[in-house]
């Protein structure tokens, strides 16, 4: 574990064009349990989430909603709050790009840049799509169907023209090519890296940071007929959220650089070329890593609002529960990879890890306390080879947990507690404490009392992905609040025989699979 006892991560923060969709959750909740983890590892954790409300896309949609943009704003950034208190999420900051903190950062930023040499007027002349905020070289597009012209993430391209200040992006390559070799973990996963090498060895063109063909966007300092490029503007929320341009505040100092920049693989370019070469620009440290995650189709198809097949987060945690909903999406598939959404895995998820596994192990060992011990958790026996096995395989899986978190492996690490939960499962079965009841009641106080140990161990390590349900887990065993950090796992912080239980109760219920659509959640 790294001796840096601080850690700043951040979600990208979210275009207010429309609702939250589940690639929006799954963003923050990767972001959510990572937090916590760190947390209860004691580490002092800022997590930063937030809207993304400046540029073109968002004046058009502003006004084809009949609204002003901050009145737009305002709504649909409260949809992402709202998102956040639904799906439990811990952070500790919001930030909006409209906040005034934020356009002071903006045009300190550009400030720093032009200062250091790096921006100069210009002329743009090329192609830009609206939808992506972004301008793309000619030998980057397709034709579509209609023969208007495709950027690669097929949203429609326009020819633009107009005076422009613009970033000298070209002359990184080098120094950006150089920082990646000498920080070889900064790019996540490996295809994300590779795909950003490849684009950076292929010569970079400088970077157009202004347009003047709209308004809705922080002006450009001393020349207020531009406003800075929307990426300039929102990757800086980075170093807002922290105190900048107060370079030598106590919370500038302490948090930057940040230690991780979670994003969609879509907007991966964005943060590991356009971002760090702009930190550096403005003389700052870039961030220590960058994971772009992968997207989510739904019952094998490609979500699209067109198609209508958009997997509201809402409704599925209505459908399903909060804690089920986050397991299922950090379980389901390698963080990186892309997945499939549908409502048989979930299920599938629920009633097996879930219900069968965890809930059944929980269930049957405190019911056994109740019935066998009135409650009271026993006093352990000698410990055999089957008792130290499972006990050191409950204390010993946090130091594999903390290398898989740091890699951000989060069904690797739900895999190394179901290890755990299926262990412990065997060993209920082949201990059989209903037959020591009557054979041997000394032995069943061991069993009972190493099953007890077991799940506080599970209680605790699962709280960073299922919340709530580990805390009624550990409520179960009576667990007080202060003793449910990593630092309280292992034998020097055993549960105390003689502890009164609570009579137990289900935390997962089992379900029947619906293809019926979920009723819709309100808002």
């Amino acid at each position: 574990m790294s001796g840096r006892r601080t850690y700043y991560l951040t979600t990208p923060i979210y275009y207010v064009n429309d609702v939250p969709h589940i690639g929006h959750a799954y963003t923050t909740l990767a972001c959510d349990a990572l937090s916590r983890f760190k947390r209860l590892d004691g580490f002092d954790v800022h997590f930063l989430t937030g809207t993304d409300e400046h540029g073109q896309k968002v004046e058009k949609s502003a006004a084809a909603a009949g609204m002003e943009p901050q009145s737009f704003t305002d709504k649909v950034s409260q949809n992402f709050r709202d998102l956040a208190r639904t799906m439990n999420y811990s952070n500790d900051d919001f930030i909006r790009t409209t906040e005034p903190r934020h356009i002071r950062a903006s045009q300190a930023i550009w400030n720093a840049l032009r200062d250091n040499g790096h921006i100069y007027l210009g002329t743009y002349s090329g192609w830009y799509a609206v939808r992506d905020e972004a301008f793309y070289a000619e030998s980057e597009l397709v034709e579509g169907p209609s023969g208007k012209k495709l950027a690669p993430s097929g949203a429609e391209v326009e020819w633009v023209e107009e005076s422009s200040y613009f970033f000298d992006l070209s002359q990184w390559q080098d120094r950006l090519l150089a920082f990646y070799d000498e920080n070889p973990d900064f790019i996540a996963p490996p295809s994300r890296r590779n795909e950003v090498i490849s684009f950076v060895r292929q010569g970079l063109q400088d970077l157009s940071v202004s347009r003047t063909s709209f308004t809705w966007g922080v002006s450009v300092p001393d020349d207020p007929g531009h406003v800075m490029y929307v990426w300039l503007d929102a990757l800086t929320n980075y170093c807002t959220a922290v105190g900048y341009p107060d370079t030598d505040s106590a919370d500038f100092t302490k948090w930057w650089p940040a230690d991780l920049h979670m994003v969609g693989k879509d907007i991966v370019r964005f943060h590991a070329v356009y971002w760090p070469a702009f930190l550096m620009g403005a003389g700052l440290a870039p961030p220590r890593r960058v994971f772009a995650h992968g997207w989510w189709t739904n019952e094998g198809q490609k979500i699209s609002k067109s198609v209508g097949n958009i997997i509201d987060p809402l409704d599925i945690v209505a459908r399903y529960g909060i804690d089920q909903v986050r397991y299922f999406l950090l379980r389901e598939v390698p963080f990186g990879n892309d997945g499939d959404f549908s409502h048989r895995a979930i299920v599938g998820r629920i009633n097996g890890d879930l219900a069968n596994d965890l809930g059944n192990l929980c269930q049957r060992a405190l019911s056994m306390i109740g019935r066998y011990c009135d409650g009271v958790l026993p006093e352990p026996g000698p410990y055999g080879a089957a008792d130290l096995a499972l006990l050191g395989a409950a204390d010993g899986m946090i130091d594999e947990l903390r290398h898989e978190i740091d890699a951000q492996a989060f069904n690797e690490m739900l895999d190394t507690i179901w290890v755990v939960v299926r262990a412990a499962n065997g060993y209920v079965d082949h201990q059989a404490p209903w037959k020591l009841q009557k054979e041997d009641p000394a032995r069943l106080k061991t069993v009972l009392y190493v099953l007890a140990e077991t799940i506080r161990a599970l209680g605790i390590v699962l709280q960073p992905v299922m919340p709530d349900s580990a805390s009624r887990m550990l409520d179960q065993i009576a667990l007080a609040a202060d003793r449910r950090s990593f630092a309280h796992l292992g034998r020097a912080h055993a549960l105390r025989p003689g502890a009164r239980f609570p009579a137990p109760s289900g935390i997962f219920p089992r379900l029947v699979e619906d293809e019926k659509p979920a009723a819709k959640a309100k808002r």
